[in-house]
């Protein structure tokens, strides 16, 4: 077992959701904290759970972790980010401007985008401002799964350019002398990412192909970027203790055949592998399993009693079909199968006849890829953010710069070059895609979910952007949150697998769901080793260790509960 070797200031992990990035970020940060070296770990993640995994409550400061001596961890809070961000342009003109002004400032920074650029604020104070981190000898930041890292990756460029480029004096930001301030920070940013003797990339990913596919895409996206010292770590490679169980054999041979077929790129970048352990890797016990520095153990009580297992997805579905049509979103942390259960639902009911869309609003999707050959009544679609910042272009320019002049115009055309355009504009299509739900169903894929929630907050925000552009609202967005919240239009569906981390995640989701008016219609526990019949006896312990998670979720946490076994 063998963990990822850091010898430059700055890390980052980065890969496909639920692929461990948490863990073997952790697990390096702590070894290289108990050889001696002062180490912080940073999560970019809006749905980060750094927390759980070191055992420690964080904050948006640096905290020791309990139990060491020299490691330390924070998490980025965006809402928090932007509060901050939004008092540092405001605060300076209250005693200045009448108490309008000040609203309408106020107003102007509430929006996504001011979240967006708050967050990067602080992660380009990390990495661009040696000061802040001088007291670490390694910066290791365990960012979001790949679409919002590859976002936040170009987020330094395009700001740059963004600001390099503009010659007019306000944007969706505000007064853009606030971003001007920000320049030399950000091209020191820049230069961090692509310097490889300060910054290297760890690519994480399991055996299995549509992980490794992932990392493929990453590691040419970041090459475009300039980052070329890259790593790859193979996390959770698992191989049979002796042949002859079915679902063991099946995983072990879909492990090898996945990495007998890794992509060229990968093949050639310097790799670690990481084994398979029954137990989870939560807390600093289970880290140090992964750095080596103790063994595996299964004690007494790790033996759990027996449980009723939930019946499988089909009565669900058969429950939705009666409806005829409507919104089925399936929601939870990266990496629990959001993708391959929307398709099986949406498959089901395109077989029964109904007309099905199955889309995905996720920066990384992978919704193309989950359904099998062409399906009668289904159609798969995804929300292409190029295509749609083109479309939503066009028509700002079309609406709101009729009437400008060419020094007007100029300055629309300058704001709608800011890296925000793309925000509300794949919003737009998130809300265009849940309004064909009013005559066929609608299966969304959607991102993970910190992403997801910040999505849905941007229904309440969305009414600001359209007044900064003077275009007219969709009906689609007018209706969006109503439908969202209707049981009999939207039903939601927070995905999980029974594990700590992942049900733990989804707990904390149902309680925003519901603060955002959304009940949750159901909860389905996916890829469960102890239904699957397995006699193998390390997926045996491994199933045991589901039983107490999947009695949560079941007597605690679902109105309705299913249970999807891992299939050889």
């Amino acid at each position: 077992m063998t963990l990822p070797t850091i010898t430059t200031r700055y890390a980052f992990f980065t890969g496909k959701g639920g692929v461990g990035k948490t863990s073997l970020s952790c697990a390096t940060g702590l070894a290289l904290a108990e050889a001696g070296k002062r180490v912080l770990i940073v999560s970019t993640d809006p749905a980060s759970n750094l927390d759980e995994v070191l055992g420690t409550e964080l904050g948006s400061k640096p905290t020791p972790i309990a139990g060491t001596t020299s490691l330390f961890a924070l998490n980025i809070d965006p809402e928090e980010a932007a509060r901050d961000y939004r008092e540092r342009m405001v605060g300076p003109y209250r005693d200045a401007l009448p108490p309008a002004a000040i609203a309408s400032m106020e107003e102007q920074f509430s929006g996504a985008c001011t979240v967006e650029i708050a967050a990067f604020d602080e992660f380009a104070k990390l990495l661009g401002d040696p000061d802040t981190t001088g007291d670490f000898d390694h910066v290791i930041f365990d960012t979001a799964p790949t679409g919002h890292t590859l976002r936040l990756l170009t987020l330094p460029s395009a700001w740059s350019e963004f600001i390099a480029s503009s010659t007019g004096g306000a944007s969706c930001l505000g007064p853009l002398a606030g971003l001007e301030r920000q320049k030399a920070l950000y091209a020191a940013t820049v230069a961090q990412l692509a310097d490889p003797a300060r910054t290297v990339v760890v690519l994480v990913t399991r055996p299995e192909s549509s992980a490794l596919r992932e990392a493929e895409r990453t590691r040419g996206e970041l090459a475009e970027l300039g980052v070329g010292n890259l790593r790859l770590a193979i996390n959770g490679v698992f191989a049979a203790e002796r042949p002859g169980d079915a679902i063991a054999d099946a995983m072990t041979a879909r492990g090898q055949a996945a990495l007998a077929g890794m992509p060229a790129g990968l093949g050639a970048l310097p790799a670690t592998r990481t084994a398979f352990l029954a137990k989870g890797t939560v807390g600093l016990d289970a880290l140090r399993v992964l750095t080596g520095a103790r063994p595996e153990t299964i004690a007494p009580e790790d033996h759990s009693e027996p449980v009723d297992l939930p019946a499988g997805i089909d009565p669900l579905i058969d429950e939705i079909a009666q409806s005829r049509r409507g919104v089925i979103m399936t929601m939870g942390k990266g990496g629990v199968g959001k993708t391959s259960l929307a398709a099986t639902i949406a498959v089901a009911l395109a077989r029964k006849g109904h007309p099905t869309i199955l889309s995905t609003t996720d920066p990384a999707a992978h919704v193309v890829e989950a359904v099998d050959g062409t399906v009668a009544n289904l159609t798969v679609t995804r929300i292409d953010p190029e295509g749609e910042v083109a479309a939503y272009r066009d028509e700002v320019l079309a609406k709101a710069g009729a009437g400008l002049d060419a020094a007007g115009r100029a300055m629309l055309e300058e704001d709608l070059r800011s890296p925000c355009t793309e925000e509300i504009a794949v919003f737009r299509a998130f809300a265009r895609t849940v309004d064909q739900g009013v005559d066929r169903f609608v299966v969304l894929d959607t991102a993970p979910t910190g992403h997801t929630i910040l999505l849905l907050d941007a229904a309440e925000a969305y009414h600001r952007e359209v007044l900064r552009v003077q275009t007219d609202t969709p009906e689609s967005v007018r209706s969006l949150l109503p439908r969202l919240r209707d049981p009999d239009f939207t039903r939601a569906i927070v995905v999980t697998l029974a594990e700590a981390t992942p049900v733990h995640e989804a707990e904390r989701l149902q309680t925003d769901l519901r603060r955002a008016g959304i009940a949750p219609f159901a909860w389905v526990i996916n890829q469960s080793v102890l239904a699957s019949g397995t006699t193998d006896p390390q997926l045996a312990r491994r199933g045991r260790f589901e039983a107490p998670f999947i009695r949560h979720v079941a007597e605690n946490l679902a109105t309705r509960c299913a249970l999807l076994p891992w299939r050889a």
